[in-house]
């Protein structure tokens, strides 16, 4: 069964066999040791009567170490030689370079689990392509620009596993340590633009029902100018890179971490389960619930959709009803943490331009300048001396941050919410209520009546719309 070209001495590095013919299997052979640095590809279709070369477009200058076959997409081929990794689409007819960020090195063999290719180095480590589905739905038509008729095409993905990232609250390894990356944790999602983009590029992630889940635009704005993040005490190293949708032309891969947006928060940190150039901003948002969704894609005019199945990690045993109130609570809190957030900003706002006007005005108005900061610090903060028998109205920025408390503990585990921590959202939420009425009264018939006050003064009038100097909280890590 050897094939003819075959001489003495060449080494069969391995045989394959095809996953759908019987007779159909591929052998990679070098001849390395006897000074001949050609590759040698070799395929049978008839159980080795008969065999045929298959190394267009391999150099000629590197052995061939391993050769393997797609499980899932027939004629989709994967090579290694001595220093690079290769890609068949027609069963070895042809091969293209498969490199991106491998190091040069000796390719010693292949394995697909999966979606995922795995290299196994001489030297270099163990290396993994996250997620080749798009090389099994690639194919001419869209690997060539000037042949293909739209300008813009959506993968399908592949099944997405909710998987938590690493939570060690061991102090992190440093950034220098030798250690694997993981893959991404979310859905991966990749598409194609033959030409750049002539407006927005947007992707929509729908539930079920069509309910938008979450949205992403390449007209995004980062969360934090570079300007804010140089002025936090974490190393920017550590930090998950801000990134935008691209409308460029090529190939472009997004990652949905399969949640809901980010509550829009008066507090954020950073979790001491940190990993280098990949640690999130706390807070983040819902997570999405196992089941169906549908990932849409808007470029040049055009709509593409394509499922999208969100699996539970296997290694969770929690019912899918355990799981409904857990994301129910987790929407509740999210709500409650943004709502509370405008209200808090605004009043934190409005008391730091009533103390500057404190010190810049006299008589009656600087009374009624001071009558209202006091007012306000009450609903804001609570009362500066209350009496220990005398009952407390709940403060503003005190329910707010017990909300984002409860919904750190919420959202820390894959579990049921506990009935403690049912309880603790429905009183806070009924503080947050009275607090809300109490601020909403200040802001629309105190605030307006002292406005009137400084204008007749000729002075400038309170602004609501000015973010305050000071967030409680700040960027700490935990």
């Amino acid at each position: 069964m050897t094939p003819p070209g075959l001489t003495p001495w060449s080494k069969v590095t391995q045989i394959s066999a095809s996953h759908f013919a019987d007779a159909t299997a591929y052998v990679s052979v070098s001849r390395l040791r006897i000074d001949d640095l050609r590759p040698y590809i070799y395929r049978t279709r008839d159980g080795g009567k008969n065999w045929h070369e298959i190394t267009s477009g391999l150099p000629g200058d590197a052995p061939a170490d391993t050769v393997r076959e797609d499980p899932v997409r027939k004629g989709l081929l994967f090579a290694g030689t001595e220093n690079a990794v290769w890609v068949s689409f027609d069963d070895g007819d042809h091969w293209q370079s498969l490199q991106l960020n491998l190091p040069h090195t000796s390719m010693r063999d292949l394995w697909i689990h999966d979606n995922d290719l795995i290299v196994a180095t001489h030297g270099r480590s163990f290396w993994i392509l996250d997620d080749i589905t798009p090389l099994r739905q690639l194919n001419p038509a869209i690997a060539n620009p000037e042949t293909y008729i739209s300008e813009v095409h959506l993968f399908d993905p592949a099944v997405a596993y909710r998987i938590r990232r690493d939570t060690n609250t061991d102090t992190p390894l440093p950034p220098d340590e030798p250690a694997g990356e993981n893959p991404p944790d979310g859905a991966i999602i990749d598409y194609f633009l033959t030409k750049p983009a002539l407006g927005p590029v947007t992707l929509e992630i729908l539930d079920k029902q069509g309910k938008l889940v979450r949205r992403y635009s390449s007209e995004d704005k980062p969360e934090q100018t570079q300007a804010e993040l140089e002025k936090q005490l974490i190393p920017l190293y550590w930090l998950r890179a801000q990134k935008t949708l691209s409308s460029d032309a090529g190939m472009h891969r997004w990652i949905w971490d399969l949640r809901y947006p980010s509550p829009t928060s008066t507090e954020h940190e950073y979790p001491i389960a940190a990993v280098p150039h990949d640690t999130p901003r706390y807070p983040l948002g819902p997570s999405a619930l196992p089941g169906q969704y549908t990932v849409r894609l808007t470029a040049n005019g055009r709509s593409l959709s394509a499922p999208l199945v969100v699996k539970m990690d296997p290694r969770v045993k929690i019912s899918q009803a355990e799981l409904q109130k857990k994301f129910d609570l987790e929407m509740q809190l999210a709500t409650a943490i943004t709502q509370s957030f405008q209200a808090v900003s605004q009043a934190r706002s409005v008391h730091e331009q009533l103390g500057k006007l404190a010190e810049s005005t006299k008589g009656s108005l600087k009374d009624s300048v001071q009558a209202l900061d006091s007012k306000l610090s009450a609903v804001l903060e609570g009362p500066k001396d209350p009496l220990p028998s005398a009952p407390t109205e709940p403060a503003l920025a005190d329910s707010n941050s017990t909300m984002i408390a409860l919904y750190k503990e919420v959202e820390k585990a894959d579990a049921a919410p506990t009935g403690a921590q049912a309880d603790a959202f429905a009183k806070t939420a009924n503080d947050l209520t009275t607090a809300m009425k109490r601020w909403e009264n200040v802001k629309t018939n105190e605030l307006p009546a002292l406005n009137h006050q400084l204008q007749t003064h000729g002075l400038p009038e309170l602004r609501l719309d000015l973010p305050p100097q000071q967030q409680a909280g700040g960027e700490n890590q935990e």
